[in-house]
C-alpha cells in the first residue's frame, strides 16, 4: 500500500478520535457544568464588588463622622466668640448668621448623606444575602455535576486512549514527510484528504480540471485547487 492510501487509513482512525474528542467537549453534563460554573463565578464576583462597595461606605462614614465634629467644634467656636465679643454693627451680625446658616446647612448635608449611606449599606446586605444563596445553590449544584461529569469522562477517556493508540499503529506506516503534510493541512481544512470522484473533489464538492484527475491517477500529490485537501482515488 503506498504512502498516500496509508495516510487515508490512518484518517480513518484520526476522525474517529476527533469526533470522540468532540463528543466529549459537547457533553451535556460539561456544557451544563460550565454554565453553573461560570454562574458560581459571577456570584463571587458580585460579592466581592459589593463587599468593596460596603468598605467604601464605611469609609465614607468615617470621614463623616469626623466631619460632623469638626463642623460642631466649628458652630460651638463661632456661638461662644458671639457671646465673648458680639457684634458691634449689621455687617458683623450678618457675617455671623451666614456663618452659623453654612455650618448648620453642612450638618444638614452630612447628616442626610449618613442616612443615604445607611440605607445603602442595608440594601448591600440584603443583597449580599441573596447573592450567598446564589452561590450556594451554584456551589451544590456544581459538585453533584462534576461528580457525574468525572464518571462520564472516566469511562470516555478509556475509548479515546483506545482510538488513539489505533490511530498510533497505522500512523507507524507513515513517513514523516507525509505526516507532515496530513499535519499542516489539517490546520486549515478537515479531514486533511478528501476522495477524487470524475473530476470532483470528495471534500468540497467543486469540479476540478481534468488535468489534477490524471496527476492523481498517475500517482502525483496533488492538492485540491479550491479546499487544499490531498487529493486521493479510493477502489
Amino acid at each position: 500500500m503506498d504512502q498516500l492510501h496509508l495516510l487515508w487509513e490512518y484518517q480513518k482512525a484520526d476522525v474517529e478520535v476527533d469526533k470522540m474528542e468532540a463528543s466529549i467537549k459537547r457533553s451535556p453534563v460539561r456544557q451544563k457544568l460550565i454554565k453553573v460554573r461560570d454562574n458560581f463565578a459571577e456570584q463571587q464576583n458580585i460579592m466581592k464588588r459589593i463587599e468593596s462597595e460596603v468598605l467604601t461606605m464605611q469609609d465614607r462614614l468615617e470621614a463623616l463622622k469626623d466631619a460632623i465634629k469638626m463642623t460642631d467644634e466649628q458652630l460651638h467656636s463661632l456661638h461662644s466668640k458671639m457671646e465673648s465679643d458680639p457684634p458691634q454693627n449689621s455687617k458683623e451680625v450678618q457675617q455671623f448668621m451666614n456663618d452659623a446658616k453654612r455650618f448648620q446647612n453642612n450638618l444638614t448635608a452630612y447628616e442626610q448623606e449618613i442616612k443615604r449611606i445607611r440605607k445603602d449599606a442595608g440594601d448591600r446586605e440584603r443583597q449580599q444575602h441573596d447573592v450567598r444563596v446564589r452561590a450556594a445553590k451554584a456551589k451544590s449544584e456544581f459538585d453533584k455535576l462534576k461528580e457525574m461529569y468525572d464518571e462520564e469522562k472516566q469511562e470516555k477517556d478509556k475509548e479515546l486512549e483506545a482510538l488513539r493508540a489505533a490511530a498510533a499503529a497505522k500512523a507507524e506506516a507513515i513517513e514523516p514527510a507525509f505526516m507532515e503534510r496530513y499535519k499542516d493541512i489539517k490546520k486549515h481544512s478537515v479531514p486533511p484528504l478528501a476522495a477524487l470522484y470524475g473530476d470532483q473533489c470528495g471534500g468540497c464538492n467543486m469540479s476540478l480540471p481534468s488535468s489534477i484527475s490524471r496527476k492523481v491517477k498517475a500517482g502525483e500529490l496533488v492538492e485540491c485547487e479550491t479546499c487544499g485537501r490531498l487529493l486521493i482515488i479510493v477502489q
